[in-house]
């Protein structure tokens, strides 16, 4: 079994009278990609900001390589996507992106090299020198994208990375996380998009405010005797009921 990178224990998060998570346990292996999937609503992005300290959960407790969250140094070892874009629109999509690699320490040939590769994985490279007001959703998201591969990261947490994105480009995305997990980085990554849940290494299925199955995408099919991630989601979902 691999080492566990990310674990969370006994977490329960309420919004006012909203159990939002309900006694989570979570644990996350060191070079895999892990989809966390669930219905809107259902506390996936919660769960991704308990782990990233950007929320502090009610109850229970949150590790990244057994060290206890938040914690700021640790924080530079990952790469995060949220569901909202944060750029600086009269930036260009190139000056965002030396930017936050000055940020990650990612400098020089280093930088420019990086910058490079990841315009052509998510497709801006003839847009880089554009202001970034002038891109359209899409192209916001895969600057996005492109800035949280930026960095030597130990592990990426990206939240709905594809939304937007055109089945071609997804595709060249999706392989390239491929790759990355190969060379030994934790992903973990929240989807909407049922055939991207197929592509992962495992997947965690959250409804009610809890992980109610959580394996590889065969193992789940097998047990809920269907033929795609989605009916695995759709029976969940119907027997929670």
């Amino acid at each position: 079994m691999s080492e566990t990178v990310i674990s969370l224990r006994n977490i329960t998060k309420k919004f006012g009278k909203q159990t939002v998570l309900n006694q989570i346990d979570f644990k996350i292996p060191r070079g895999r990609i892990i989809g966390l999937i669930g219905p809107s609503g259902a506390g996936k992005s919660t769960i991704i900001k308990i782990i990233l300290g950007m929320e502090v959960a009610d109850t229970g407790s949150t590790t990244i390589f057994n060290q206890t969250m938040p914690n700021r140094k640790l924080l530079g070892r990952i790469g995060y996507m949220a569901q909202s874009d944060a750029l600086y629109e009269q930036l260009t999509g190139r000056e965002n992106l030396k930017f936050y690699a000055d940020m990650k320490a990612v400098k020089g040939s280093a930088a420019t090299e990086q910058i490079k590769h990841i315009a052509q994985v998510v497709d801006l490279t003839k847009d880089l020198d554009k202001r970034v007001s002038g891109y359209s959703g899409g192209m916001k998201r895969r600057l996005s994208l492109a800035i949280a591969l930026l960095g030597f990261n130990d592990i990426l947490i990206l939240d709905e990375p594809t939304v937007g994105v055109d089945p071609a480009l997804r595709r060249k995305i999706w392989s390239e996380l491929q790759n990355l997990r190969d060379k030994g980085m934790t992903i973990l990554v929240t989807t909407h998009v049922m055939d991207e849940a197929e592509l992962t290494d495992e997947v965690a299925l959250l409804l009610g405010g809890q992980i109610i199955a959580y394996n590889d995408p065969a193992s789940l099919k097998q047990s809920y005797k269907v033929d795609s991630i989605e009916e695995v989601f759709l029976k969940a979902e119907a027997m929670q009921k």
